[in-house]
């Protein structure tokens, strides 16, 4: 075979320059045949041999041989050592040339040579996107939607090209989502589906094309699966129904397609989506609870969808998984929760519902994501709501859990939320019970750790909490507060040039109330804190100076 495969080289070599074809036929069906028996080493030959050069003068729309060129690139190009080469040998441009062409077995073994050479290289596919083969590609699929083979070179092609976050602005300038979601309608066969779903998750994360996937008619589709496939225990409808309620959460996270779809509360898909949170299956469930979370992305939804009983039917939702429940269908009904409580109006309608009990089954949980929402949750329906504050913050086993979460270093987002919820508690109560159960549980470490963050929103929340700690409750924080070297990190705080006006503001605030303690008094004269707080006098902000004067005064007469 060695000795052929040598003779066929050396003749593909003078035919192909000669050009003729029928001697050249001859010889790219001996190296196809070549191809099949031993695809690597006959590549290695053909690559030592040259002949690859020669292949970009043979792709040419004229010429009968061209598929059969095309056919041989694609099929060395899929051992990885040969795809420089055929870079080097110049053969993309002619290859996406030819992609105009009107013969079918040229674009199926053109495509096929194109997705070969660029396999797995996002320099390679930025190329072809700039060389312009997405709008080609999509026009292909209009036109030859009945050949599967060319279809599904498309569709492997639209997968590999929309991983490219470039590729999303060309895929929204045609009619992709059309033509998907036609060819969509078609299929019955799951692997064919699949081979489209592919391609719809990654560019449905494009907003633009999230919208024009909704007005193709994608999310009627998605429905329907859902409805077929709902009761079968089938591994591949299974697998379907996930693909299809994940796809259908994805394209509400576009505010249009969203607002679209919801169509004040009254659209058939927002009803639909309503109907999957009392269903038995999981994946259904986790759907219906993401979907309402991403529904409520504005005041306005949250009202409505409060007003009409969605409260309820997540309460019912998390009841049904509080006992060894499934995490990530917790995790989706508090995100909803969470989103709804945000409206001023929702906070009391959700409280008098018994959203913070149902919340608080969930305190036990050791799963970071799930504590993470319950935290989010509680933290927004307190706010401004002094009398739920007040019986939360006097809830010792929450004030507890709050504490031991404080600490939970492998969870920066959890030991966030559970800080922010302490101050909360204390900020919007202004109650002297919170302030001693957290106090006793060891809370006040925490706060005065919180009012160092890296996140000036966070340091604020500590500080006030700490001032309303010194004025309601000094005699019984004095300890902690000392322990926890607060004077030294108020100093720190306002000797630092990068502090936020704000925490300079407060942090005054704070050193003239923590005055009324001796021994922090006393930590105040030894810090020389009148040399920092007069410069501060003259600082741009008006507020900072202000209380800069105030608190020099104050510091003056006590000393």
């Amino acid at each position: 075979m060695a000795d052929n495969l040598s003779d066929t080289l050396k003749k593909l070599k003078i035919t192909a320059a000669d050009k003729t074809e029928d001697s050249l036929e001859g010889c790219l069906d001996c190296l196809l045949q070549a191809l099949a028996q031993n695809n690597t080493e006959t590549s290695e030959k053909l690559q030592g041999s040259g002949i690859l050069q020669l292949f970009a003068s043979l792709l040419t729309p004229q010429s009968p041989c061209t598929a059969k060129v095309a056919n041989i690139i694609a099929e060395v190009a899929k051992n990885e050592f040969m795809r420089i080469p055929c870079v080097d040998a110049g053969l993309i441009s002619p290859l996406v040339q030819l992609l105009n062409s009107k013969d079918q077995e040229v674009l199926l073994q053109t495509g096929r040579a194109l997705g070969n050479i660029c396999y797995d290289s996002h320099s390679l596919q930025a190329q072809l996107i700039n060389m312009g083969v997405i709008p080609t590609l999509v026009k292909l699929l209009g036109i030859h939607c009945q050949n599967a083979a060319l279809t599904e070179m498309c569709l492997v092609a639209f997968g590999n090209l929309a991983e490219l976050e470039s590729s999303k602005e060309q895929f929204a300038s045609t009619n992709i989502a059309e033509e998907l979601v036609k060819l969509f309608k078609k299929q019955i066969e799951h692997d064919k589906r699949e081979m489209i779903f592919e391609v719809l998750a990654p560019l449905a994360e494009n907003d633009a094309i999230k919208l024009q996937l909704v007005e193709a008619g994608l999310v009627e589709c998605l429905l329907e699966i859902v409805q077929q496939k709902v009761d079968s225990d089938k591994e591949d409808d299974i697998a379907e129904l996930k693909t299809g309620s994940d796809l259908m959460v994805l394209l509400l996270l576009g505010d249009e397609s969203m607002q679209k779809l919801f169509e004040g509360g009254k659209g058939s898909v927002f009803q639909r989506v309503l109907s999957w949170i009392p269903s038995n299956n999981h994946q259904l469930q986790l759907a219906g609870a993401l979907a309402i979370a991403n529904f409520a992305r504005n005041d306005g939804n949250c009202i409505h969808m409060v007003d009409n009983g969605i409260v309820e039917k997540l309460m019912d939702l998390l009841d049904r998984h509080v006992e060894d429940g499934n995490v990530t269908v917790q995790h989706a009904a508090l995100s909803a929760l969470r989103n709804l409580a945000i409206p001023v109006i929702n906070k009391a309608k959700m409280l008098s519902a018994g959203v913070t009990e149902a919340v608080l089954k969930f305190l036990k949980s050791e799963m970071p994501p799930v504590q993470f929402k319950l935290l989010g949750t509680l933290r927004m329906l307190i706010d401004a709501q002094a009398e739920a504050a007040e019986q939360l913050g006097k809830n010792v086993t929450l004030v507890e859990r709050l504490v031991e979460w404080c600490e939970a270093k492998d969870h920066a987002g959890v030991m966030g939320e559970s800080n922010r919820l302490l101050s909360a508690l204390i900020r919007h109560s202004k109650s002297k019970d919170v302030i001693k159960t957290i106090v006793q549980s060891g809370g006040i470490q925490h706060l005065v750790t919180m009012a160092t963050s890296e996140h000036v929103i966070m340091q604020n929340e500590a500080l006030v909490a700490l001032a309303l700690i010194a004025a309601l409750e000094l005699g019984t924080a004095e300890k902690d507060l000392e322990s926890a070297k607060l004077v030294q990190i108020l100093h720190r705080l306002l000797v630092d040039e990068r502090s936020a006006p704000e925490i300079k503001y407060n942090s005054m605030v704070l050193i003239c109330a923590v005055m009324g303690s001796e021994s922090l008094h006393k930590e105040v004269q030894d810090l020389a804190f009148l040399d920092v707080i007069s410069k501060l006098r003259r600082h741009e902000n008006k507020s900072v100076a202000q209380q800069a004067s105030l608190t020099e005064q104050r510091l003056t007469v006590e000393s």
